[in-house]
């Protein structure tokens, strides 16, 4: 940008002002003579027009133009230096007289299409101003209401503007002259004082620029005036003491580099000590890692023995003394266990290796769940429990249910462990709602010891506990609240409390989920109930409020009561309810307490519903030989209540029945290397559409893309022949299923390459285990959405199978293995016995060559044969109920992905082939089983 000069500056303001002032001056004053000679002008013309038309007004009646032609030649002579001629015309625009005969009559005449002016007007012409001015006879002189048709005629007077014109223009120059002058005078004042002034300042700036650049030599010379003298020798006092300066600043400098250097060699010294003790550290963490995970699988495989034989032993004769201290053995492993799951978690997190999973749940069912694992905490301590979940909350989501579970059992423990009387509250609630996505927020409320100012500072600090007092009384390793925040955090959420000393706390987490469009719980057959009565008691208010929520929206008539008194007097005044829920506190006056009560209550209503907090089934059958239709353990929860009021609803349906359903009618193909996942996927989606085809390698697929036009793809990413990218660039460009999407199916997706398959052109992604929830939601998401309507079901020409009823819990196992989970292989083939006993005994017949081909990559250092066989064998555990074996081949598939080395996973792989072992040893006895359950039903 250019900087004004201060000879610039001086200019603006000395020269710039004077000629805008006398701009300003001038133009005014010859703006105010010019438009005082126009009304010179104006003036003279009417004085000349106006007496000569009242004038003439007899002379015009009577014909006389001799007056008339001397009046107007009288006022032209007179009047000479402007007037040009003068003319009246009578009132049908004829000339009567004229003062120039041989002028210019056509510019004084009115057009055609003019009216006589009711009073003068001017007309500008070039050169000239036309004037005219109407001639009135007497009556309209009196009546001067009358219409101008009365008048006689008009007078129209030619004024020459030329003279006046010239003193006008005259008037301009002179006024330019003196701007011009005082300009020229502005500007001899303003180089004078440029030449005394700016001049100096220059030079000594200049000085100052040279003196900037180091030349501390410079000096300004000369002899000045007054101020500028002072800054003179300012400057130079100043370039001499920065000379000065200079000097001795150099010597410092000297001195510092000296000191620097050996400042250098120091720091060069601790360098390499720090580098030693970086490799250290990370040898050290190395150490730590290999340790956590030999300490994990040491500790693990012994637990799980002491575990799983405690059980059995306890399902032998003993006494009671042997069975409490086998239940405290057992008690005591699972305590360990959890804290080692939690160590366990709290590496996972720390190292970043924890992944949210994103798969279709329903969220009551999910807290229920949770509910029924605390139950007995709570029911030990005689703590009431509730849980609330908001009527507007969806049911229906998309997440990571088993972390949702996670951090409400670790603040609900926390708050059943730090309560010794009262309640913990539960409430369940949606904090905004867009589009598709929610957030929700659950608050944990406890009426415990609370915490003070100083323990609140460090709740959620690792292996820490609000002091060691507590962690002494009630046990724990404080990561629980760690490990929660962590994962609220993963799920985009947050967590926090609000505590005080005595008092109690609240805890509160937030989480964000997918609303599935796909509704996954049926609704619960509670039509018969509507209009219903029922009396519900509960002492407990957050208990009394949720319950009542829950039978209001079955429509029934509820009358809460929360006092034995107004319960005796409700008694009194109604006659009659439909059903009778009551709700108790164990305590050791319960039983003769709830006696009289159903006694009481019998007189109102035949259906009574007692509500406990207990699991005790003698209890319950106690309360039921009194009279009680059937006994809840609290907390109560929307399906047991339902079950309790409607028995024979769900005594018929115990088992599941398994009706054939109208299937789609869409044509699928699905691509798999492995023969298990293909035979699994073939037979969930055998469930849901008409038409599918299988392919073993992307080549394969390519092929019957060429020939067939398939709605929906399943595509494997790592497949011999042709990878799944491979083969979805190739369909996506070399056949006419360009449009037809194309969902990646993987045994294992990091967070990178999830985001990697989506640019490469999938439409979505699933992760093995395939979740039947999530497949029908894939196909409601991408398959056209009036396939799935009420009118395409009933048209569609699906194959009907004949009804069968399969109870899945009749093949549940009655022994325990530590390596196989039949009710999870069960699960994971959609309850499909046969199909879950042919995937595990495939899985197990690959093992042996799978750990030979494995162990000899190793030996070779192979590490892309060691993932190849590695990812194939995390894909078959996915589907067959091993969930040890299944956990740590994802765990080495997720290390080779990040980059580690063979070398360093061999803790891991220690692990892998002792589960491996496991699985061999124990399987041949689970099939065996499966297969006396299979003949027996």
């Amino acid at each position: 940008m250019h900087k004004i000069s201060l000879k610039d500056w001086v200019v603006l303001l000395t020269i710039v002002p004077t000629t805008l002032i006398g701009l300003g001056i001038g133009g005014y004053f010859s703006y105010n003579r010019y438009v005082e000679l126009d009304e010179y002008l104006t003036l003279r013309a009417k004085s000349i027009a106006e007496p000569i038309a009242i004038v003439g007004v007899e002379p015009i009646i009577e014909k006389n133009r001799d007056i008339l032609r001397r009046l107007i030649g009288t006022a032209h002579r007179n009047h000479s230096d402007i007037v040009k001629n003068i003319t009246i015309f009578t009132a049908d625009n004829q000339i009567f007289v004229t003062s120039a005969y041989h002028g210019d009559t056509g510019l004084l005449r009115l057009k055609p299409d003019q009216l006589i002016p009711q009073q003068t007007m001017v007309e500008v012409v070039p050169n000239y101003l036309i004037f005219r001015t109407p001639i009135y006879d007497d009556i309209r002189q009196q009546s001067p209401n009358l219409v101008y048709e009365n008048a006689l005629g008009y007078i129209a007077i030619q004024i020459d503007r030329n003279k006046v014109q010239f003193r006008q223009q005259s008037q301009i120059v002179i006024a330019l002259g003196i701007v011009v002058f005082g300009s020229l005078i502005s500007a001899i004042f303003a180089f004078r004082l440029i030449k005394n002034v700016t001049r100096p300042v220059t030079s000594m700036v200049q000085a100052v620029d040279r003196i900037r650049e180091g030349k501390l030599e410079s000096r300004v010379s000369g002899q000045l005036v007054g101020e500028l003298n002072f800054l003179k020798n300012g400057i130079n006092a100043m370039a001499q003491s920065l000379g000065d300066y200079h000097d001795e600043m150099q010597r410092s400098v000297d001195q510092a580099t000296v000191d620097l250097r050996e400042s250098l060699e120091q720091f060069e010294i601790q360098n390499v000590e720090l580098d030693i003790a970086k490799r250290k550290a990370q040898e050290a963490n190395k150490v730590k890692s290999e340790f956590l995970a030999n300490m994990s699988h040491e500790l693990r495989t012994p637990l799980n023995g002491v575990i799983g034989f405690t059980r059995q032993v306890l399902k032998t004769p003993l006494g009671d003394t042997q069975r409490d201290y086998l239940q405290t053995i057992e008690r005591s492993a699972n305590n360990l266990l959890a804290i080692i799951n939690d160590i366990l978690d709290f590496s996972k997190l720390d190292a970043g290796k924890m992944v949210i999973e994103s798969i279709p749940f329903t969220l009551r069912e999910s807290l229920e769940e949770s509910l029924t694992l605390l139950a007995p905490s709570a029911h030990k301590k005689n703590i009431e429990l509730s849980l609330r979940i908001a009527p507007q909350v969806p049911d229906s989501l998309i997440g990571d249910a088993m972390r949702i579970k996670q951090i409400l059992i670790n603040l609900a423990n926390n708050a059943i462990k730090f309560t010794d009387k009262g309640a913990v509250c539960i409430d369940v609630d949606i904090e905004h709602q867009q589009d598709n996505k929610a957030s929700f927020k659950v608050t944990v409320t406890d009426t415990g010891i609370g915490m003070n100012s100083e323990q609140q500072k460090t709740i959620f600090e690792a292996f820490g506990q609000a002091d060691k007092s507590v962690t002494r009384l009630y046990g724990g390793t404080g990561l629980g609240l760690v490990i929660s925040q962590r994962l609220a955090q993963e799920m985009q959420g947050d967590i926090g409390f609000i505590s005080e000393e005595r008092e109690g706390s609240t805890f509160w987490f937030t989480f964000k989920c997918e609303i599935n469009p796909v509704i996954l719980a049926h609704a619960l057959p509670v039509e018969a109930l509507a209009n219903k009565s029922i009396l519900y008691f509960e002492p407990h208010t957050h208990s009394r409020i949720a319950t009542s929520d829950i039978l209001t929206s079955w429509h029934m008539q509820v009358m809460p009561i929360g006092t034995l008194d107004e319960l005796t007097t409700e008694l009194e005044q109604k006659q009659h309810y439909d059903f009778a829920l009551i709700s108790h506190d164990v305590t050791p006056a319960a039983l003769p307490e709830l006696k009289a009560l159903i006694a009481l209550l019998q007189k109102r209503t035949n259906t009574i519903h007692l509500a406990v907090n207990s699991n005790s089934p003698s209890l319950h059958e106690v309360l039921i030989g009194n009279g009680a239709t059937s006994c809840l353990s609290k907390p109560i929860t929307p399906s047991r209540l339902a079950k309790s009021l409607m028995p024979q609803h769900h005594e018929n349906t115990t088992q599941v029945p398994i009706v054939g359903e109208q299937k789609l009618p869409i044509k699928v193909l699905a691509v798999d290397d492995n023969d298990a996942n293909l035979k699994l996927i073939h037979a969930l989606l055998a469930e849901q559409v008409q038409e599918i085809h299988t392919a073993c390698n992307g080549q394969e697929a390519v092929n019957l893309c060429q020939s067939e036009k398939f709605a929906l793809i399943f595509m494997d990413i790592q497949m011999p022949v042709m990878d799944g990218i491979t083969a979805l660039k190739t369909i996506k460009a070399q056949t006419f299923n360009d449009e037809t999407p194309i969902i990646a199916v993987t045994a294992h997706a990091l967070s990178g390459e999830k985001e990697k398959l989506m640019v490469e052109g999938f439409s979505s992604y699933m992760t093995k285990p395939i979740d039947e929830s999530m497949l029908k939601h894939t196909i409601y998401e991408y398959c056209d959405l009036t396939l799935l309507s009420p009118k395409a079901e009933t048209t569609a020409h699906a194959e009907i199978k004949s009804p069968t009823v399969i109870d899945a819990a009749s093949f549940a196992l009655p022994i325990q293995t530590t390596a196989i989970d039949w009710q999870l292989a069960l699960s994971r083939t959609g309850n499909k016995v046969d199909l879950a006993k042919d995937m595990l005994s495939g899985l197990v017949n690959s093992l042996p060559e799978t750990k030979s081909l494995i162990n000899e990559a190793i030996v070779c250092q192979d590490i892309e044969q060691v993932n190849t066989l590695i990812h194939k064998l995390n894909g078959a555990c996915c589907y067959t109920g091993v969930p040890a074996l299944g956990k740590i081949t994802h765990q080495i598939e997720t290390m080779l992905k990040q980059g580690q080395l063979l070398d360093q996973l061999e803790p891991e792989f220690f692990e892998f082939f002792e589960h491996i072992d496991n699985v061999l040893d124990e399987a041949p006895k689970v099939l065996e089983e499966v297969e006396e359950l299979s003949s027996q039903s």
